[in-house]
């Protein structure tokens, strides 16, 4: 698909990932709607920083993607504001780190806010576009995941769990969806620079790095450029690539 005069909504757009991913779509000439949960001033920043640098047009939209009638919400103004909906990539997430032996510590509630944020939101959000992109005959949606959703790892279970409850709706939604709609994931290692690594134990980001065999921590940019590449293909459908500098193949 051609991104060029397209229109991307990304949740979590503010985000340290999420930021990336922006600019790598507008870079191809997509509009973007950054999608933000609380931080509005760093949102509309991205948005600025992409209508200035790309020619495109850009705008934030708040939005708690765990309640069902704000997604529709969001959905509505995006498609108001841009006047169509190509690409959907699901960025945000929530977590707690956790280790995985203090069962004590994942609380019901814990795992529900996890699994509201992280899993059944893009639910939500795939639901409210797949009859967008259907009627426009073309659409994308790639999902952000992690290596802790295909290897039992990673800062929390209830992480884990909803990441790969997030690749598995991945296949699930691409069979859903076709043919108009292509449904893909990127399941990246421990990034420098996110919300997510910031809030993890030193001892746990230096076992990630130290454990890949690139011993380094995954790159950002071509998370973004993965995500690129899965909205302008044709014939790739249901796939999750996973890019952490060589810790988890699958």
């Amino acid at each position: 698909m051609d991104l060029s005069g397209t229109v991307a909504l990304v949740t979590g757009g503010n985000g340290g990932l999420g930021q990336r991913i922006c600019h790598a779509l507008a870079r191809e000439g997509a509009h973007v709607a950054v999608v933000y949960a609380r931080s509005r001033e760093q949102a509309e920043g991205v948005a600025g920083e992409l209508a200035s640098q790309y020619q495109v047009n850009a705008r934030a939209f708040g939005c708690d993607i765990s309640d069902g009638a704000d997604v529709e919400r969001l959905v509505g103004e995006v498609i108001k504001a841009f006047g169509r909906l190509d690409v959907l990539v699901n960025d945000a997430a929530y977590n707690i780190a956790i280790p995985f032996g203090d069962l004590d510590a994942l609380t019901p509630e814990v795992w529900e806010k996890i699994m509201a944020i992280n899993l059944t939101g893009p639910m939500r959000l795939i639901k409210a576009v797949a009859p967008v992109m259907k009627a426009q005959g073309q659409g994308r949606i790639v999902n952000i995941a992690s290596v802790a959703g295909l290897s039992p790892t990673g800062s929390s279970i209830a992480f884990a769990v909803s990441k790969a409850g997030l690749i598995h709706l991945t296949r699930c939604m691409a069979v859903a969806l076709a043919p108009e709609t292509l449904v893909n994931c990127v399941a990246p290692g421990l990034l420098d620079g996110t919300r997510a690594t910031a809030n993890l134990r030193a001892e746990h980001v230096e076992r990630a790095a130290s454990s890949s065999i690139l011993k380094k921590p995954a790159d950002k940019d071509d998370c973004a450029d993965m995500v690129v590449a899965m909205c302008r293909t044709e014939t790739m459908t249901g796939q999750t690539v996973v890019i952490d500098s060589g810790r988890i193949f699958h």
